[in-house]
């Protein structure tokens, strides 16, 4: 039988609560499957945990803590884990962050403006800079560059099934003058089309719909319960509160609705991006 690879605690944060939560379950005689059980995650949930590669999450750390009988020790340093964010991020976007990577599938409903996933560097740059205007340039350039790193997701061997549902006053809201408006729904189109992703607008004419209080991302994974994460201005919200994650469920469902179909949707955003290449885009 191969000997277990020991991960490196040193490496960071979540590696070193990693390397002790594999040495309390050894040492109190428990294989993973005996560890996870009656617990909301999977064994490869926890398994990655244990080698760092996943940040321990709260829900996780007081089963753990009851289980082990470790007076709770995991819960304290949760919030330890969650703040070892990478470089770029807002703090309050680490686990997001994280949760991208392995989700099966990533859900968007964007109101205001156009998700991360399929911002170009030009557009993120002017809503850093319009958000952060005293911030120096090279902390700007750190933010519009972790951005843009978020979409090598759509380069991994499995991909995240994605679903971007837009409001259609993103298309003429001028973030960027138009040479850069045509880039960006541009490249939101191509993105779309290389990656078999699905779009939708819901167009302005749509009196009322459900979610017009905000942006609103859902994620879904093989190994652990949907949550969903909701963002303002300076904060973030990720639910996973099951009643209540049903509850955006339900009302994402209902959106879908009330959007134009996918090939109606990209065709509204490739006929936008040519009419700002041309200077006929309205004003």
């Amino acid at each position: 039988m191969p000997v277990a690879k020991n991960p490196d605690a040193s490496a960071n944060v979540p590696s070193f609560y990693g390397a002790e939560l594999r040495f309390r379950r050894e040492q109190a005689g428990l294989t993973l499957e005996q560890l996870v059980e009656g617990s909301w995650r999977g064994i490869s949930f926890l398994s990655q945990v244990e080698r760092g590669e996943r940040r321990m999450t709260m829900d996780l750390a007081k089963h753990v803590d009851q289980k082990l009988g470790t007076d709770g020790f995991f819960v304290r340093r949760c919030e330890d884990a969650r703040r070892a964010k990478q470089s770029g991020h807002a703090e309050y976007f680490a686990d997001v962050l994280e949760m991208e990577q392995h989700a099966e599938s990533i859900e968007e409903w964007a109101p205001m403006l156009v998700p991360g996933l399929l911002q170009t560097a030009a557009y993120a740059r002017a809503l850093t800079r319009a958000a952060m205007p005293r911030v120096s340039d090279a902390e700007v350039e750190e933010k519009v560059q972790a951005r843009m790193e978020r979409a090598a997701i759509f380069d991994t061997e499995q991909p995240p099934a994605f679903w971007a549902i837009l409001d259609e006053s993103l298309l003429h809201r001028r973030v960027l003058p138009d040479a850069g408006m045509a880039e960006l729904l541009e490249h939101i189109a191509k993105v779309i089309r290389t990656t078999h992703s699905i779009v939708q607008i819901v167009p302005e004419t749509t009196a009322a719909h459900p979610f017009m209080m905000g942006m609103t991302k859902m994620m879904a994974f093989a190994d652990a319960p949907p949550v969903v994460y909701t963002e303002s201005l300076h904060s973030g919200q990720l639910i996973d509160y099951p009643a209540l994650v049903k509850q955006y469920r339900e009302s994402y469902d209902l959106l879908r609705a009330a959007a134009l179909p996918p090939e109606a949707s990209l065709a509204m955003i490739e006929t936008a991006a040519e009419d700002y290449r041309n200077g006929k885009h309205r004003a």
